[in-house]
């Protein structure tokens, strides 16, 4: 039987870091205070290259470089940085990677739900040492946002917009004067040199919870796009789908990527609202169909082809995963499913397989 990994995932810093001792060791450009690595080096691990000693780096993010260098400038200034896009255009992928270069440490996150607490981003307080101790700095309980600054470091918060607006609002004072202050002990921290925050939000959210002017002005905002063409979101699925298959000890298919690239093809044209020739116009489903999606829906198929078949990724592998990806409302995305199905699959010749494992399951 084969051993399992002890940990499923581990951090980007753990899971990549003799590139980063590598690129920390022969990196000797500039870097700002409390950096571990300068913005040319991370710029480089994050988007593949080489480093100075000419070992090579694996890419993380497959997207436009200009967008990786205003992000990485954005964060050696006093600014914080905003990621916006929609759903799957990996916010949450770059901010992690781009935490785990600039300060070693990708765990200072605070993840936004509707109930996230002011605690979250400011501090609480441990009530046994409270009652037994009065207030004191070994009673409180420090966010992660408050670990980082005292460290130095960079503090994540995923999906802001989704965070209440009176919690949103405890960053103002954090981003503005570098400083959390601790009225119950008549106290603050200050932010060391090297603090600052990744905040991501989609486009898909806009209006949850709206930033209010103030904190809007405190960040600087970088919209990351959809990938541009196929071949850009094929590479991206390809390779996100090896690395899981990789973590999850599920075998590799080198067959599975003319899978990818329907799944991609299906999923940009329902997207699109249009096929790719640009011939047939057709209804978009509710669901965002983000490059996200097409990578679990990969993923599962090769799952169900390691487990239940050949090992060879088909049409009947990733037929249940397209559908539950298109059909989140069973009613009106069954009928655009079913509609495209009809109009588009089944006069692909070369998809007669899918046409037919897909309408086993509408």
């Amino acid at each position: 039987m084969t051993d399992v990994p002890s940990i499923l995932r581990a951090h980007a810093e753990e899971q990549h870091a003799e590139e980063l001792a590598v690129l920390a060791g022969t990196d000797e450009r500039p870097r700002p205070p409390h950096w571990r690595l300068s913005p040319w080096a991370v710029a480089t691990y994050v988007l593949g290259g080489e480093a100075p000693d000419g070992t090579p780096i694996s890419p993380k993010y497959l997207g436009a470089r200009r967008l990786v260098e205003v992000a990485i400038a954005t964060l050696a200034t006093d600014r914080a940085l905003l990621l916006l896009g929609v759903p799957g255009t990996a916010k949450t992928w770059l901010s992690e990677h781009l935490a785990a270069a600039i300060s070693g440490d990708s765990t200072q996150l605070v993840q936004g739900t509707s109930g996230t607490a002011e605690e979250s981003i400011r501090y609480g307080w441990n009530y046994a040492r409270l009652l037994a101790e009065g207030p004191s700095r070994n009673a409180l309980v420090a966010s992660p946002v408050l670990r980082a600054m005292e460290r130095g470091g960079i503090a994540r918060v995923e999906e802001l917009t989704r965070i209440p607006s009176d919690v949103q609002d405890a960053l103002i004072t954090v981003l503005s004067e570098k400083s959390l202050p601790i009225p119950e002990l008549d106290d603050e921290v200050q932010a060391r040199g090297g603090f600052n925050v990744i905040a991501t939000a989609n486009d898909r959210d806009r209006g949850v919870n709206e930033l209010s002017a103030a904190l809007k002005r405190r960040f600087n905002v970088v919209v990351l796009p959809l990938p541009a063409d196929v071949e850009s979101e094929v590479e991206i699925v390809r390779l996100r789908v090896g690395q899981l298959g990789e973590t999850l000890r599920l075998p590799a298919d080198e067959e599975s990527v003319a899978e990818i690239r329907r799944v991609v093809t299906v999923f940009r044209e329902l997207r699109d609202g249009v096929t790719a020739d640009g011939r047939t116009k057709i209804k978009s489903p509710s669901g965002t169909l983000s490059t996200a999606e097409a990578i679990s829906v990969m993923t599962s198929g090769i799952a169900l082809a390691a487990h239940f078949g050949d090992g060879v990724v088909r049409a009947d592998d990733v037929a249940a995963g397209l559908h539950g990806a298109v059909v989140k409302d069973p009613v009106a995305d069954r009928l655009v499913w079913q509609e495209y199905l009809e109009a588009v699959v089944r006069e692909r010749t070369p998809w007669s397989d899918l046409y037919r494992a897909c309408r086993e399951l509408v």
